[in-house]
């Protein structure tokens, strides 16, 4: 149980995927200018990395090392569409919105990383457990970054209207700045400065 808790939580905060590992950095550009999107896509990564690592833990002992990558590609692929399929029956807006990177999900080092590493040397349930975590991980972040992007960008939260009306009467101008990608990559790296700059693990002597 223990164990389960550390593979879990480490993620979110030790070995966080974005902020420790630098991994899926594109997509974390590319989807975090609402919040709405940013937390379907989370929610996409981690469904496909936890359901990605779960297979491939199954069929460790039965994939030649040789082919290995290109049935870990076969299967990510195989559940990108699935997800894409659903996105687009249900969240089709969305869906929209995501375009491309919904399909790019397939090359995102996050999964890849996550199935060398853990769910070829590891049982099923574990594994299953590490995608959710390193999933909920990489979602994190998109979600404090649409959060902020979306909120100084637009004056919203969720295509809600935050700052009041009253704001603008007096003046007050979206920062349209802070939607650009270029401002993006600069929240990740503040972040990624906070976070290791606070925890004592990761601060480089």
């Amino acid at each position: 149980m223990a164990t389960s808790k550390k593979i879990l939580t480490e993620p979110l905060n030790l070995s966080n995927p974005i902020t420790v590992q630098v991994l899926g950095i594109c997509s974390s550009l590319a989807v975090t200018v609402k919040l709405e999107p940013a937390v379907v896509m989370g929610i996409s990564v981690t469904l496909v990395t936890a359901f990605s690592n779960f297979i491939i833990s199954l069929l460790r002992n039965t994939i030649p090392s040789r082919i290995r990558i290109i049935v870990q590609l076969v299967v990510i692929a195989a559940l990108v569409i699935i997800v894409d399929q659903i996105l687009k029956a249900f969240v089709y807006d969305v869906s929209k919105q995501l375009s491309v990177f919904v399909g790019l999900i397939i090359t995102n080092c996050i999964i890849m990383g996550r199935l060398e590493a853990f769910a070829l040397g590891n049982k099923p349930v574990p594994a299953f457990i590490d995608g959710i975590g390193n999933g909920a991980g990489y979602g994190m972040i998109l979600i404090i970054v649409s959060l902020i992007r979306e909120f100084f960008g637009s004056g919203k939260i969720w295509g809600f209207q935050i700052i009041p009306d009253a704001f603008y009467n007096m003046g007050y101008v979206n920062n349209g700045l802070i939607i650009l990608p270029p401002m993006a990559l600069m929240m990740l790296g503040i972040i990624i400065w906070v976070h290791r700059s606070r925890v004592k693990k990761l601060i480089e002597k």
